[in-house]
């Protein structure tokens, strides 16, 4: 990754939180909520972007049809997040099926 990729990268971040910040208060307090959650939780996908960006999609689809964020996803925040990566591996997953092949077994 050279200096110009990373530069690139900022761009588009700074791009993409400018979409948050125009959600209305309610649709940034569970956008915010889910990508602290998938932060935490670590899904590989969430590596390439598209992940995010398809929640402020949606989330902009939402607002432009005069629905509230509850309206669009229900309740559970979680729930809903979790749907978005259930089938997605998460580098816990990864981790975990390093540590628990046979000790002295090397996989390279």
């Amino acid at each position: 990754m050279g200096i110009h990729d990373i530069i690139e990268g900022k761009k588009q971040w700074r791009a993409h939180m400018a979409r948050v910040k125009a959600l209305p208060p309610d649709y940034q307090i569970v956008y915010k909520e889910m990508q602290r959650y998938f932060f935490k939780v670590g899904p590989v996908a969430l590596a390439d972007g598209s992940l995010l960006t398809g929640v402020v999609d949606f989330f902009e689809e939402g607002v432009a049809a005069g629905k509230g964020v509850l309206e669009l996803i229900g309740n559970d925040v979680a729930a809903f997040s979790d749907d978005l990566i259930k089938d997605s591996p998460t580098y816990a997953d990864i981790y975990q099926e390093r540590i628990s092949t046979k000790p002295g077994t090397a996989e390279e």
